[in-house]
């Protein structure tokens, strides 16, 4: 893989917080349905095709690069491949209520059958995305990788699907926590060799979400999730590129979050970046933290909120924008020019 470094590197250097001349930006879910572009492909093809077609995943990473000029591409995939590779059958149908497992995990015997994965065999699918998107990126911007926490993994695993009461999960942890740390270390196991595999097909920077970490109590957090976090960071480091760790929710470790390796921390929209950076000081930079919603807002308030995170961050390297969260799907794509405008503009100065 070339390692030459991207004409555009504010991202990578803002991960290992070096000097930028401004903030770099991008979002997660950049490349999706509120791009009109994104939706023409997504017509001719079903969901989990789109991501085992590498031309098509490579043709939807690039997009957001193209059309609306984000710092940064990431790879276009589903965080629930992996428990795929390990031999459960997942189903996405567009509209009704999202991926599900219609055999989710409830017993020790389903969580001793999960396969171990070779992501270089059973998930190629996305090692060839990464390489034919470094391909066709020409080293303009940096390529993300990313997956899945080992809890987020496990919770969507137990429950079959999204869920508003985690009952079953939480039941797994506590009524029967020696079956849920089989299942986490065997995650942990799965994600550690799929992010490394990622890192050798082209990833220049890998990103772990803990989409679920933020349903637990502090003490549960610690052991159930971020103890597999701080296992997969350690694992993934001496392939020697930034790693970025995203809690939603989880404010409340702040501080444990930013000890367990990564390079960068992401925070939700419901934290103050300026509370933030006095909690973590220069241990990590720190990625986000626009509301999604606002990008639904005029381009003047895009803009009044691009610069009040800008502000409250303050001057000094470390500081990669994003949103608190995914962008939504029905988001105006002017308004996330506007803001993705608005933090190259205003970030300068504190850059100077």
């Amino acid at each position: 893989m070339n390692t030459l470094l991207p004409v555009n590197d504010l991202f990578l250097r803002a991960c290992r917080r070096e000097h930028v001349e401004r903030t770099p930006v991008w979002f997660m879910r950049q490349a999706g349905r509120y791009l009109p572009e994104y939706r023409a492909v997504r017509s001719k093809t079903d969901f989990l095709t789109l991501c085992k077609t590498p031309e098509l995943a490579a043709e939807v990473t690039i997009q957001p690069v193209d059309l609306v000029g984000v710092d940064a591409a990431i790879i276009f995939s589903d965080i629930l491949v992996i428990p795929e590779a390990m031999g459960m059958e997942l189903i996405v149908e567009e509209g009704k209520g999202g991926p599900r497992f219609p055999s989710p995990l409830r017993s020790r015997t389903a969580i001793d059958a999960l396969a171990p994965i070779d992501p270089t065999v059973s998930l190629r699918y996305v090692m060839d995305a990464l390489r034919l998107s470094r391909e066709r990126l020409n080293n303009r911007v940096p390529l993300i990788g990313f997956s899945g926490s080992p809890w987020t993994l496990a919770t969507y695993m137990v429950e079959g699907r999204g869920s508003k009461s985690f009952r079953y999960i939480k039941e797994l942890i506590f009524s029967h926590p020696a079956d849920a740390h089989a299942l986490l270390a065997k995650l942990a196991d799965a994600v550690a060799a799929y992010l490394s595999a990622q890192i050798d097909a082209g990833a220049q920077t890998v990103q772990l979400f803990d989409t679920w970490g933020g349903i637990l109590a502090q003490e549960e957090f610690e052991e159930f999730s971020l103890r597999y976090i701080r296992q997969v960071v350690q694992a993934v480091k001496p392939k020697g590129v930034p790693v970025i760790v995203f809690c939603k929710d989880c404010g409340h470790s702040l501080d444990r979050i930013a000890s367990t390796g990564a390079d960068v921390v992401g925070l939700d929209w419901a934290m103050d970046i300026g509370d933030a950076r006095r909690v973590v000081g220069d241990r990590v930079a720190l990625q986000g933290n626009l509301d999604p919603t606002m990008l639904f807002s005029t381009p003047e308030r895009i803009e009044l909120g691009v610069k009040r995170i800008l502000e409250k961050f303050g001057k000094g390297s470390g500081h990669i924008f994003n949103l608190g969260h995914g962008i939504l799907p029905e988001t105006p794509v002017e308004n996330v020019k506007a803001f993705i405008t608005a933090v190259k503009t205003h970030s300068v100065q504190y850059h100077v």
